[in-house]
């Protein structure tokens, strides 16, 4: 029956990742494809795919660590490349962060509204990166660490108002919508002190949470924090799977749950961080899609995390084609596009689920 069951989850998790995969490349096509300078979708396809450019370590080592593009690449080279493939690779690391970070605040916190938002961790996170972007401009390279260092001193706050002789999943979502408020009210405080208008827009832009005007010093930004992250999210596999089983069934199997839980939530706050500094605040992806993923594979940490890991990118690498296209010449930030998905699908969830809550 078990290894019925495993095999089941499997294949649903294979399902699930082809699906976000061919999503996420038609995505990239359409992507890459509209702008002021067009390309055919069939050309699309090639210079994305050109071997040329894949086996080139001149082109990656441009890419991956600055510096000068080699002369020989073509015009719609640079085009798909330098300029429209970033979008999407960024897109795709924070899709993964956010959903990662979303699914293990909803298993360490042992609540499903738990997402790095309603938590008050994003808006922590958010605080310092505008911050970092208005007076600190030379710290850009290590802004995920220090929006890292924001987003760990606002769940410290959330724990510290919810705990009552432990806590619950309702005063944990209390506190967190509290300190996002306050955090939130800073943000907007700061912008009565910013003189220079170009850095007030970009500012709001980013507030709004958008991929506009991405390029490869994002992806340098987010890749090595997201590798790590990543990384020690499924180390952690079989720790959360305790946790899951409650306090007391995970104290007796002797975890120090409170060390463990904090651990564990520092991996959380450095994806949300790597997410943050480069995409802005970007609502509902860490709430809706360990939802999604959750109802598809179950409820196995490993499985939970993976199909995060694909489903995550898929939402905002498709959000933000929707952001750029529905409107154009006008583009929205992608925030608005995953707020009005997710708005309503946690309204479905609301009037679904009978005990909200506790998972």
């Amino acid at each position: 029956m078990t290894a019925n069951t495993d095999a089941s989850a499997t294949r649903r998790l294979a399902t699930l990742a082809a699906g976000s995969l061919l999503v996420v490349l038609a995505a990239t096509l359409l992507q890459v494809s509209f702008g002021a300078y067009p390309i055919p979708i069939a050309d699309a396809w090639h210079t994305v795919f050109d071997p040329e450019i894949w086996s080139s370590a001149g082109v990656w080592r441009a890419f991956l660590l600055g510096g000068q593009l080699p002369e020989w690449l073509s015009r719609r080279q640079v085009v798909v490349w330098n300029i429209r493939l970033p979008r999407v690779l960024v897109g795709t690391l924070v899709g993964a962060n956010l959903a990662v970070s979303g699914a293990i605040f909803q298993i360490v916190t042992r609540n499903e509204l738990a997402s790095p938002y309603i938590l008050g961790v994003s808006n922590g996170a958010g605080m310092v990166v505008l911050l970092t972007l208005t007076l600190f401009s030379g710290l850009l390279p290590v802004m995920p660490l220090l929006a890292a260092l924001g987003g760990a001193v606002a769940f410290l706050i959330v724990y510290a108002i919810a705990w009552k002789n432990g806590t619950n999943p309702v005063r944990l979502v209390l506190a967190g919508v509290v300190v996002s408020t306050v955090f939130g009210s800073v943000q907007r405080a700061l912008f009565f002190f910013i003189d220079n208008l170009g850095v007030v827009m970009s500012a709001q832009t980013w507030l709004s949470g958008s991929l506009l005007g991405t390029d490869w010093a994002q992806v340098r930004i987010a890749l090595p924090f997201t590798v790590l992250s990543l990384a020690l999210a499924f180390l952690v596999t079989n720790e959360l799977d305790v946790l899951l089983l409650g306090e007391e069934t995970a104290e007796s199997l002797g975890m120090p749950v409170e060390k463990v839980r904090f651990g564990v939530a520092g991996i959380a706050i450095l994806s949300t961080a790597a997410a943050i500094a480069v995409a802005g605040l970007i609502g509902f992806v860490g709430l809706i899609v360990p939802h999604m993923v959750r109802n598809i594979v179950g409820n196995n940490t490993r499985d939970l995390l993976a199909g995060c890991v694909v489903l995550g990118p898929a939402l905002l690498v498709g959000a933000d084609v929707g952001a750029r296209l529905a409107l154009d010449p006008v583009q929205l930030p992608v925030g608005i596009i995953t707020g009005l998905v997710g708005g309503p699908y946690f309204l479905y969830l609301m009037r679904r689920t009978e005990n909200l809550g506790d998972i």
